[in-house]
C-alpha cells in the first residue's frame, strides 16, 4: 500500500498554479489603489475590505446593496480575445442597480473564476473593474480569484460583481409621490449594454461573420469591439442631478426584460407610463439584431435596451429642472413619455409610434 504522498503530486499538477495567483495580485494591486476614495484606501491581500462610513461623509445612511454579473457577454469577449472592458460592464451592472435607488456607489468587490488562470487576461479583466469603479467613484476593496479546472474549459470564465452604496435615510428611490402626469425622460445607452447576449451570439451566428469582421453597424470597428461596448455607468451625472433638483421622483435600470419588465419594478400599483417609442434614438446595433434574427418589435422591447440605458421620472411641474440638470450633468435626455393610470389587469408599460429599427 502507498503512502500519502509518495506519487509526489502538486497543486500545480492538479491545475492550480497558486504563483500564477500571487503574481497576478501583485500586478493588480496599483489598479486597485486609484480607485482610493474617502472612506477606503483600496488596498488589497487582507481577509477582508474595510469602508468606514463617517469618512465617506454620511450622518444617518441607509446602506443599499447589488450583485449581478455580465453574462454570455463574456463569451464574446473569451473567443474574440478582448478583455479590456468586460469589467466595466460587471461594474455598471452593479451600480447602476445603486442609483436607482438614490444611493452613492461606495464599495465594489469582484469574483473571477476559469478553468486556467492567465495573468495577463485576468489583469485585464481587472483593469476594465477599475476603470468602472472609476467611472463609478467607488472603491474596490477586495475581491475573489478562483482557478477551477474541471468546472471550466482552460480558458473559459466567469466574473460576478458585489457592490454597496449608500443613501442618507429619508432620500430612497422611488418616491412615494409617483402620480399620473409626472414626465419619464430616457438616458441614451452606449448600446446593447449587457443583457441579450445569448439571443445576439445567435444573431451573429446566423449573419455568418467571424468576431474580427467589420461590424456592418459601426464598419470602424470589428464586429466583436462593437458590441462588447461596455455598459454606460449613470452614477456620477445622476448624482450630480439628485443634488440640483427634488424633481426626481423614480429611476429604472434598464437590464433584462427590457422596458415591460424593469419599469414597473418602481411603479405602484394602479400606475404605468405611457411611451412615445418614436422618440427613443436607437443606435444601429439594434437595427442590425432586428433584421438578421427576425425580432419582432415587441421582443426587441422586452430584450433589449433599445436604445435607452435608465429611465428618469419626474415631477410634472420641475420636469424643466430635471431636463436642465440632467443636461448639466454630460447627459442627453430624451422625452419618452408620461405616468398614467392603469386598471386591474392592464399593462403597466404601453406604447405609441414605432422603434426605428
Amino acid at each position: 500500500m502507498s503512502k500519502p504522498g509518495a506519487n509526489g503530486l502538486t497543486y500545480a499538477q492538479a491545475g492550480v498554479d497558486i504563483d500564477a495567483g500571487n503574481a497576478m495580485v501583485d500586478e493588480i494591486k496599483p489598479l486597485v489603489r486609484a480607485t482610493r476614495r474617502p472612506g477606503a484606501d483600496a488596498e488589497i491581500g487582507g481577509f477582508g475590505g474595510l469602508f468606514d462610513l463617517k469618512a465617506a461623509g454620511f450622518s444617518d445612511p441607509i446602506l443599499v446593496a447589488a450583485n449581478d454579473g455580465v453574462g454570455t457577454k463574456v463569451k464574446i469577449a473569451i473567443e474574440s480575445g478582448l478583455h479590456s472592458t468586460i469589467g466595466i460592464d460587471l461594474v455598471a451592472m452593479c451600480v447602476n442597480d445603486l442609483i436607482v435607488q438614490g444611493a452613492e456607489p461606495l464599495l465594489f468587490l469582484d469574483y473571477y473564476a476559469t478553468g486556467k488562470l492567465d495573468p495577463k487576461v485576468g489583469v485585464e479583466i481587472v483593469r476594465g473593474i477599475a476603470d468602472g469603479c472609476r467611472q463609478a467613484g467607488c472603491a474596490l476593496i477586495g475581491g475573489e480569484t478562483a482557478e477551477m479546472p474541471g468546472m471550466y474549459a482552460e480558458k473559459d470564465y466567469d466574473l460576478a460583481g458585489f457592490a454597496v452604496g449608500a443613501a442618507e435615510r429619508g432620500t430612497l428611490l422611488p418616491r412615494e409621490d409617483l402620480k399620473p402626469g409626472d414626465v419619464v425622460f430616457g438616458l441614451p445607452s452606449s448600446g446593447v449594454h449587457s443583457n441579450g447576449y445569448s439571443l445576439v451570439r445567435r444573431i451573429v451566428a446566423l449573419s455568418g461573420l467571424a468576431w474580427t469582421a467589420p461590424a456592418p453597424f459601426a464598419p470602424k470597428k470589428g464586429l466583436a469591439e462593437a458590441l462588447l461596448e461596455p455598459t454606460r455607468i449613470y452614477v456620477k451625472p445622476l448624482l450630480q442631478a439628485l443634488k440640483a433638483t427634488d424633481g426626481i421622483k423614480a429611476l429604472a435600470h434598464i437590464t433584462g426584460g427590457g422596458f415591460p419588465d424593469n419599469i414597473p419594478r418602481v411603479l405602484p400599483e394602479g400606475l404605468g407610463v405611457a411611451l412615445d417609442l418614436d422618440a427613443i434614438p436607437v443606435p444601429p446595433v439594434f437595427g442590425w439584431l432586428a433584421r438578421i434574427g427576425g425580432v419582432a418589435e415587441r421582443e426587441m422591447l422586452r430584450t433589449f435596451n433599445c436604445g435607452i440605458g435608465m429611465i428618469v421620472a419626474a415631477e410634472a411641474h420641475k420636469a424643466d429642472a430635471v431636463l436642465a440638470a440632467l443636461k448639466a450633468a454630460g447627459e442627453a435626455p430624451v422625452k419618452l413619455g408620461e405616468v398614467v393610470p392603469v386598471g386591474a389587469g392592464e399593462e403597466q408599460v404601453s406604447y405609441r409610434g414605432k422603434l426605428s429599427l
